[in-house]
Order: structure tokens, then C-alpha cells, then sequence
């Protein structure tokens, strides 16, 4: 899955318009990244055969990293 797919996917658990975010933006300022939405970003990664930890999630700072993960953990 490539970055700007994956962002898509952000931008529908945040419920931002499409095209909103960048991938450089912290996930502590993203008013809509909350437990739902990290559950939601696990559950679109399981569906994709990569499996992520709540653990995981937490550790992350940025969109960016949330992407990395997705496409380096198999």
C-alpha cells in the first residue's frame, strides 16, 4: 500500500476530507486521533495482514510513523 493510500486511511478514522494530512503531523495534535481511532488503524492493519500492538500505536508521534509501520511490519 503506498503512503498517500495510507494517509486516506488515516484521514477516514480522523474524519478529516481526504487529502487533509501530510504525514508529518503529531498524532497528539490531531483532535480526532483518539482509542477509536486507534483501534480502527490496528483493525485496517490486521485486515492487511500486518499485525500492530496497541503497544505499538502508542509509540508512535506521528502520522508518519504510524505509515512506517504499516509498511515495515509483517
Amino acid at each position: 500500500m503506498t503512503q498517500d493510500e495510507l494517509l486516506r486511511v488515516v484521514d477516514g478514522l480522523i474524519e478529516v476530507p481526504p487529502g487533509t494530512l501530510q504525514g508529518s503531523e503529531s498524532l497528539e495534535d490531531l483532535d480526532g486521533w483518539n482509542s477509536m481511532a486507534m483501534m480502527g488503524f490496528i483493525s485496517f492493519a490486521d485486515k492487511n495482514g500486518v499485525r500492530l500492538s496497541p503497544r505499538q500505536i502508542a509509540a508512535s508521534t506521528t502520522v508518519a510513523d504510524l505509515i512506517q509501520l504499516v509498511q515495515t511490519t509483517r
